[in-house]
């Protein structure tokens, strides 16, 4: 069978699917330039259907902790199809991945299994709305909940207030009980709680931002949070669908001693197949059908194949616990880029937690969307291209993280360095 070549799938692909793909940012609109498209991938390379082999740093934009293809996973779905793809009907393999995550993460004190974290997020929302009796939901701009139409929003015209849609087809009746404030703001909380405080169902918030870049908590920012919910009755939902056994065999709310009341998770949780779960005090929880009066349903809810991938990969992390390496593994490549960035006279902030890093063009720190947005994210596109003709694929948009996986080892990471140099002396960068 003869390879097709790359224009050939472009354009079969365009003729039957929107923009060519099934999410926006593989259509590498945010960076110019074609699409690749994948043939395989094992361990930390992906290789594309025309013949290159790509040192891999978006990872399925996170849930590849393990690397491509790692054989605990593809062994469990391989039995676990085997058994059957579907049921419809509640298996004991569900039963151990609630445990699972109830004993990784003790404030889910009931879970609830899904097949996206957009779902895990509607879900949550739904819930703190059935529980409180209230409708409004405030969440930070920068911050990604999933596609849900009161959660695909922007910032209105001042600083913190009502949200406007950030997509056509949403109504305005979706998104007027949407507040947003800045993240790592709390007087733009105080601001809108002023308000709106009786009315507030929820305050939902990645703990650590990894869907505009990487945005870390400022000190005291989190636990503001956590403080001003319990003291006006509302509750706090921690996203964790990316930050979730990302820095540590839990939630980052685990790292920080932080309890929500609502935590949505997916990425790893799944090790690359679809799923998505909600989880949280238990009274909260349990308004959720079939005790409770707040509807969510779904066929593939708890799906056994897509279980069977996530609980051989949380059984591996938690049997091997590999997060200090990770994160050792991160470090050096992320200080490795800042030195060839200051020697090439490029002005460049790249922020980093456990496994995750991202890169900005500006010389000064970013502690909130607006300051990405300030940055010079025109200069990601040459770079990325500079970096993908060298053999390293990082993700293809300014506004991603950059994710580490087991099987990204010194040797390689010293290879994506050498790739680093000669494409920031090809960019012809001088001094900023």
């Amino acid at each position: 069978m003869i390879n097709p070549n790359q224009t050939t799938l472009q354009s079969r692909a365009e003729q039957a699917m929107p923009g060519g793909v099934n999410s926006p940012v593989r259509a590498f609109r945010s960076v110019g330039g074609s699409p690749i498209y994948a043939k395989r991938a094992r361990g930390p390379y992906l290789e594309t259907t025309d013949g290159r082999k790509l040192i891999d740093y978006c990872m399925s934009f996170g849930p590849l902790i393990l690397g491509h293809a790692h054989p605990s996973m593809t062994e469990a779905v391989q039995q676990a199809v085997l058994r059957g793809s579907s049921y419809a009907v509640t298996t004991e393999a569900e039963i151990e991945m609630a445990e699972l995550l109830k004993q990784a993460i003790p404030s889910m004190e009931r879970v609830r299994m899904m097949s996206s974290g957009t779902e895990a997020c509607m879900t949550g929302i739904r819930v703190a709305r059935g529980f409180t009796g209230r409708a409004k939901i405030l969440k930070f701009s920068g911050c990604y909940h999933g596609h849900a139409d009161c959660m695909l929003v922007k910032a209105g015209s001042g600083v913190a207030g009502i949200a406007a849609a950030s997509s056509a087809g949403v109504p305005e009746g979706c998104t007027a009980d949407t507040l947003v404030a800045r993240y790592n703001h709390l007087e733009d909380v105080d601001a809108l709680l002023a308000e709106h405080a009786a009315d507030l169902a929820a305050i939902v918030v990645e703990p650590v931002a990894a869907n505009a870049g990487l945005i870390l908590p400022e000190p005291g920012f989190l636990e503001g949070l956590r403080e001003r919910t319990s003291n006006i009755g509302a509750l706090l939902i921690f996203d964790e669908v990316i930050n979730g056994f990302r820095f540590t065999f839990g939630g980052y709310q685990d790292v920080v001693g932080i309890k929500p009341d609502l935590t949505c998770l997916g990425k790893v949780i799944g090790g690359g197949l679809p799923v998505g779960a909600l989880g949280g005090r238990a009274e909260v929880m349990e308004r959720l059908a079939p005790l409770g009066d707040v509807y969510q349903g779904g066929t593939l809810s708890g799906n056994p194949v897509s279980v069977a991938a996530g609980l051989a990969g949380l059984r591996w992390l938690q049997t091997n616990q590999p997060y200090p390496e990770l994160e050792s593994n991160t470090r050096y490549l992320v200080e490795g880029i800042r030195a060839l960035a200051e020697r090439h006279g490029v002005s460049l902030q790249v922020p980093t937690l456990g496994s995750l890093f991202a890169v900005f063009f500006t010389a000064s720190p970013i502690r909130d969307f607006d300051d990405v947005l300030a940055s010079q994210t025109d200069r990601f596109a040459p770079l990325f291209h500079q970096l993908l003709a060298r053999g390293i694929y990082l993700p293809p948009s300014a506004f991603e993280v950059g994710f580490l996986s087991i099987a990204h080892t010194r040797d390689l990471l010293d290879t994506t360095l050498t790739a680093w140099d000669q494409a920031l002396q090809a960019l012809g960068e001088t001094p900023s």
